[in-house]
């Protein structure tokens, strides 16, 4: 059988795991905390980059440090993971949707004006695949209308925006290091990213469970309390060893993903030629990061189909996410403004192939070979 996703492995987890363990500084922010915290300062250039346990608690931080309450209103795409949302309702929000655009599943920057009122307090852009949100409008929208952006950017890291990180262009970003993404800190892990220097000092109390601990560890404060409101956010040094690992090898490893993903794309090509599948597009002004190569078919019927037939030659394929707005919490937690053009439609077409780091060749070629004779 081949795997849907294996989770990337360098070689150098173990023996850091080993040396966090022995160290005596177990519980978080030591010496691996430390050097993933200063590679993603260097690799993104962003004020500060705190490690979380996982994505969902770095968009919870956001939601705490722009003073999301009751009442107010984020946008977002309804086609994104619940944690996107779940964030923000945990603070009282109300989660407002509008329509993707087909080509990159993206939100359609042009319909975020339309579902700004005055409750709407933030943008929530979410990079599908690790391929770029037009920004450039979406940080003018904000601006015009006094809106704090949050980059959704869990499947990004190593993709760019004109140039720029994705994650380092909002006010704030959220990464993922779960078992699926390119990069893991041991099955789940997080990050959040800091853009915006007046929330770097509460972003640490807040993490720190509401306390000034960082700052008494720095000799800033002569004895530390709670200051704030917060939680249990911060990692343990294994999970920071174990991403370290990985860190050390990045390009190894997105060179791998990608060299994937142009063989998926050029093997696959005559189908996307005879119009039986679409591919993703990958705008001019963006790099990606083959974080998955995916395919819309026809329809649901003809994904149903295609996905059973990869089955029955050992191949494990995957469809995405199911809108949020169609959940039951969808139905009490948010409103989708306009209508739903691409959203559902679009959802309904799309599968995952296949992908990660140090793939082979030969399952590349099975995998694309018997999608072919499917066609055939």
């Amino acid at each position: 059988m081949i795997v849907f996703n294996k989770p990337p492995y360098t070689g150098n987890e173990e023996k850091y795991v080993l040396s966090a363990m022995r160290s005596d500084k177990i519980a978080g922010d030591g010496k691996f905390t430390g050097l993933c915290h200063q590679w993603f300062n260097d690799k993104l250039g962003c004020a500060k980059s705190l490690l979380t346990p996982n994505c969902t608690q770095a968009l919870e931080i956001a939601a705490i440090l722009i003073g999301t309450e009751p009442g107010d209103e984020i946008i977002m795409p309804s086609y994104t993971f619940v944690s996107t949302a779940n964030a923000f309702v945990l603070r009282g929000a109300k989660i407002i949707f509008v329509d993707i655009r087909p080509d990159t599943m993206n939100i359609d920057e042009m319909l975020i004006e339309q579902a700004i009122t005055t409750k709407t307090k933030a943008i929530v852009p979410v990079h599908y695949a690790g391929v770029a949100c037009e920004m450039d409008t979406i940080m003018d929208i904000a601006n015009r209308h006094s809106l704090y952006v949050i980059e959704d950017a869990a499947q990004g890291m190593m993709s760019t925006y004109k140039g720029k990180p994705l994650g380092t262009i909002g006010h704030l970003g959220a990464f993922s290091f779960h078992e699926t993404k390119n990069y893991t800190s041991g099955g789940e892990g997080g990050l959040l990213i800091i853009n915006d220097v007046q929330f770097v000092k509460r972003a640490e109390i807040i993490r720190e469970k509401g306390t000034n601990r960082s700052q008494f560890f720095r000799g800033m404060v002569d004895k530390y309390s709670w200051v704030d409101l917060g939680s249990s956010y911060l990692p343990c040094e294994l999970q920071a060893a174990y991403l370290w690992g990985q860190l050390e090898k990045a390009d190894v490893i997105n060179s791998s993903r990608l060299n994937a993903w142009n063989f998926y794309f050029q093997m696959l090509s005559p189908l996307q030629q005879k119009g039986l599948v679409k591919f993703s597009t990958i705008p001019s002004e963006c790099s990606h990061n083959a974080h998955m190569f995916y395919m819309k078919v026809k329809d649901i019927n003809e994904r149903t189909e295609l996905l059973a037939y990869l089955e029955s030659k050992d191949i494990s394929a995957v469809f995405h996410y199911i809108p949020l707005h169609s959940a039951i919490a969808g139905n009490k937690y948010s409103k989708f403004i306009g209508d739903d053009k691409f959203t559902t439609r679009e959802s309904e077409c799309l599968i995952r192939l296949p992908l990660w780091f140090g793939i082979e060749e030969v399952m590349l070629k099975h995998i694309c070979t018997t999608i072919l004779d499917f066609y055939a």
